[in-house]
Parts: structure tokens; sequence; C-alpha cells
């Protein structure tokens, strides 16, 4: 399935890239622009994967036009030498580049300058039919990226939510398994692993997603798997503690029955406050028992105590994910599909 949807990004990435040139050579041809041919290729290298790093990219290549012709006109009319006026050109027009972290207008930069250094005319009308070159490809560039569908990546993204939260419970129910003294079904350490790897790939689309959009909004998506990302770094250790305990204290009953309990609340509309004041009960409980007699008792409670803990930062990282959403948020996400369900 999602070979499938990969092959299907690509086809349509290469469909942009050959209609959008197909056009902007085509339109230049129809101006009259001498090297029609070249606006093609100025689109091809603009189109990026997402709306906005193609949009910083075009006005990126149209500042920096103008310092090609600049240099252009310093080096190619002062040196006789083509290739030398051509290498001193490429150095200068890199180091300018490279230092204003526009290192992607470089090959645009670079075709122009060769128009340059083969015509050697810096009359305003074949400047103005170089700049008509670029612009003519960076604005296909951009017209052809406003159809990215955005509706199957905000639908990718949401199920990539709902897979976070049923793998977080899951492996939340195996701990509680593992506490109640029972086999765990599953290699939970696996789980995890697998999951932290799959939460950096859903974080990329996140990123996507938003930079696909003209809205600031969708960094939701963005902070919510950050959040989980959090979580499961913290089940990581969590899983990693457990291991170490000896033996089983009779209190590690009272600690699984509350994972399973709040393993029910690890969803997206949830503010996880009695969850947090269930623990402070479970603490005080805690406390009141008797203490361990024998060393290793002492270290299996203090490891259980430990777990607690890991416990309680897992729900104050959900907190603070709540916390920080903004009243916009709130209205989009939350009170929308509490409305909608």
């Amino acid at each position: 399935m999602k070979d499938s949807k990969e092959m299907k990004r690509l086809v349509l990435w290469a469909l942009k890239i050959a209609v959008g040139s197909c056009l902007a050579i085509y339109v230049a041809d129809a101006m009259h622009l001498e090297s029609y041919i070249a606006a093609g290729s100025v689109t091809l290298l603009t189109i990026v994967t997402t709306k906005w790093e193609t949009v910083k990219l075009s006005l990126y290549r149209l500042i920096t036009f103008l310092i090609t012709v600049a240099l252009c006109w310093l080096f190619f009319l002062n040196t006789n030498s083509a290739w030398l006026a051509y290498g001193c050109f490429t150095f200068v027009m890199v180091i300018i580049c490279g230092r204003m972290g526009w290192k992607a207008t470089i090959s645009v930069n670079a075709l122009i300058a060769m128009h340059f250094l083969t015509i050697k005319d810096f009359s305003p009308e074949f400047i103005l039919n170089e700049f008509m070159l670029v612009l003519i490809g960076i604005t296909m560039a951009v017209i052809l990226n406003l159809f990215n569908n955005n509706l199957d990546s905000k639908e990718e993204i949401i199920d990539g939510m709902r897979d976070v939260e049923q793998r977080l419970q899951m492996i939340l129910g195996e701990m509680a398994a593992y506490l109640s003294d029972r086999e765990m079904q599953r290699n939970v350490w696996d789980d995890i692993i697998a999951l932290e790897t799959d939460l950096e790939k859903y974080i990329g689309s996140a990123y996507d997603y938003q930079n696909n959009t003209f809205h600031s909004h969708p960094q939701y998506y963005i902070e919510y798997f950050e959040m989980r990302s959090k979580q499961t770094n913290i089940l990581h250790n969590l899983h990693y503690k457990m291991k170490k305990m000896r033996q089983m204290p009779k209190q590690a009953a009272v600690v699984a029955e509350y994972i399973l309990y709040m393993m029910d609340y690890v969803v997206e509309i949830n503010v996880p406050s009695e969850q947090m004041e269930r623990l402070r009960e479970l603490f005080g409980n805690l406390e009141k028992e008797e203490l361990p007699v024998t060393r290793e008792e002492f270290e299996s409670r203090a490891i259980l105590y430990h777990i607690l803990t890991e416990i309680e930062e897992f729900l104050v990282v959900k907190r603070r994910f709540v916390d920080g959403m903004s009243d916009f948020q709130w209205q989009e996400y939350w009170k929308k599909e509490k409305e909608d369900n």
C-alpha cells in the first residue's frame, strides 16, 4: 500500500515537471525569446516537493538573477579567457549563494551566466530576455505546485495519528501484563524501536503537509507527532527499568491496573487532568505501604517508584502539548471534531 502511494507521488511529481517544462518552453517560444528552451530547465530546477519551498526558491532566483548579471558584467567583459572568466564567476557566485543559504539557486545562475558568456551582450534588451526566461520558468513551477493534493496528505497524517495511538496503547498493555507477572505476547523492545522510526517519518510528513499549505495552523500536526515521540522515548526508558526488576513486588499489580486504565486515554482529544490526579492518589497510597524488608524488595520497590515517575512524565508531556495549543487549534482540531462526533 505504501509502495503504491509512493509510486503515485513519484509519477505525479514527474508529470508536473514534464508539463511545467513543456509549458515554459512553449510560452518563452511564443514570446520570441532567445534561448527559449532554457525556460524549461528553470522550471525543472525550481519545482521541489512542497509549495512553500518552491515559492521561496523562486524568490531567491529573482534576487540572485540581479547578482548574476552584475558578476557576469564584471568578469566576462574584463577577462579575455572564457574558461577563466566563467571560473571566477562560479567561484564568487557559489560563495555568495552559500553564505546566504541559497545553494539551490546556483544551477540556474550558472545556466544564465552561460548565455551571457556566449553572447557577451549586456544591453537592456538581452538582460530583459534572460530575466523573462527565469520569470517564466519559476512562474510555471509555482503554478504547477499549487496542484498538490493536500486532502490525501491530511488523511494520511490523521491515519498516522490513529496508528501511533493504537501502538502506544498496545505497548502499554504489554507493560501492564509484565507488571502483573504475566508473559509478554510481543517483543515490546522491537515495537518501541519501530514506533520511534515511524514517528520520524510521520514528523517529516507533517512538515511536508505544512509546507504545502499557506496557513500556519498545520503546525499542530508537527507538534502532535513530536509530543508522541517524546512519550515513546519515555516508554523506552520505562521498559528498560521494568526489565531490571529481579523480583516483582506486590504493589506492581496496582501499577499495572493503573496503566490499563490510563492506556484507554492515550488518544488525541484528551486532557490528562483526571489521569494525573489518580496517579497522585496512587503515589500517596504507595507511600503508606510497609517498608520493604529484603534488599531485593527494596531495589524492586525503588524501580517501581521510578516507573511511576516515568508514567507521570508521560502524562506531563501530553499536558504540555494541550497547554501549548492556541485558541485556533482548540477550535479547529478539538472542538470541531467533538461536534462532528
